[in-house]
């Protein structure tokens, strides 16, 4: 799936308000109906908006994650997804894919697969997540300032994680949704 953009520019959400990054508004398919301001759909709007994840496994089945960083309003210092972040209005999926994974890890040798898109839904916002994976034994550079660390987990580690308030919330949603399909691409 990709995102589909009018011809012309879409419009303001109605209703919408705040100043910053402009984010596509879209239906479940991808179709984009509107743009609204980032802070604007974290405020409590559930205007449906996209995301990308990557995740990376190396060929030992284990995956890395990063840790947010400290400053980040939601979920500081948790572990998360490798690669996360919004599609900023006007790009396409893995466009958006590529910018955040030099950003967050200096990350441009890799060819993404596809592995499924669902809806995220918590009480701040409601996303349409694509996720993607990427697979090898790379180099991975933490920016520092949206990443903290980042680190290669063994699966058995990584679920053991789960429900000790250290792994993100949405992580522990999404990976029983993907592990086979990570573990697929051996």
């Amino acid at each position: 799936m990709d995102l589909v953009y009018p011809v012309s520019v879409a419009p303001l959400l109605p209703g919408c308000k705040g100043p910053g990054e402009m984010l596509p508004i879209v239906e479940p398919n991808g179709a984009v109906i509107a743009r609204a301001p980032r802070s604007w759909c974290h405020g409590g709007s559930h205007a449906l908006h996209p995301v990308v994840h990557l995740h990376i496994i190396d060929r030992y089945s284990r995956v890395y994650l990063q840790r947010r960083s400290p400053f980040k309003r939601l979920l500081p210092l948790y572990w998360d997804t490798a690669v996360g972040g919004h599609v900023n209005y006007g790009e396409f999926l893995r466009e958006s894919l590529m910018r955040e994974a030099a950003e967050e890890l200096g990350f441009y040798d890799f060819n993404p697969v596809p592995l499924r898109s669902y809806i995220y839904e918590s009480e701040r916002e409601k996303e349409l997540v694509n996720v993607f994976a990427a697979v090898g034994n790379f180099e991975l550079h933490p920016d520092g300032e949206e990443v903290a660390e980042g680190r290669w987990w063994e699966i058995p580690e990584l679920e053991a994680a789960f429900g000790t308030n250290t792994i993100t919330p949405n992580f522990e949603q999404e990976f029983p949704m993907i592990k086979q399909s990570l573990l697929a691409l051996l």
